[in-house]
């Protein structure tokens, strides 16, 4: 007969634990920017590049830590939706992202819902805690660079 696993430790998990706590508070962000017609990832992403823009792909996968490929499959969808343009950079190998008008309005419309989103968070879980929060989980991902 095979030995049972005891798999109880993954409940303390990292991955596990951030990973579900992502799906919620993904969950939570996506019903509030839902009359502004944006997702929780796509108005990260968007108003990242309102930020930094305009930014080369590969310097935006940094900024957001992201792989370049799946950044450039989430920034097909939003080129698609006339949100983001990208062209060739000063090097030809180089693709410069930036908002198109439609993208500023498509953030300007989420802006107020992710406000009321984040300020919802924010007060349940208190200012204080929240920025220990922040900083722990920089934290975590610095170690498992």
């Amino acid at each position: 007969m095979k030995e049972k696993l005891d798999t109880r430790a993954v409940r303390r998990c990292a991955c596990v634990n951030i990973r579900q706590t992502d799906r919620v508070i993904t969950r939570f962000y996506d019903e509030m920017l839902a009359p502004s017609g944006l997702y929780a990832p796509q108005f990260g992403l968007l108003a990242t590049i309102a930020e930094a823009g305009p930014v080369t792909i590969n310097g935006l996968a940094e900024i957001m830590d992201m792989d370049r490929t799946t950044l450039t499959r989430n920034l097909g969808v939003l080129g698609k939706e006339h949100l983001v343009s990208s062209e060739e950079g000063e090097d030809r190998r180089t693709r410069v992202v930036t908002l198109t008008e439609e993208g500023e309005e498509a953030l300007r419309r989420a802006w107020p819902l992710w406000q009321e989103a984040q300020a919802r968070i924010e007060q349940a879980f208190g200012s204080e805690r929240f920025d220990e929060l922040l900083g722990e989980l920089a934290e975590v991902r610095g170690l498992a660079r």
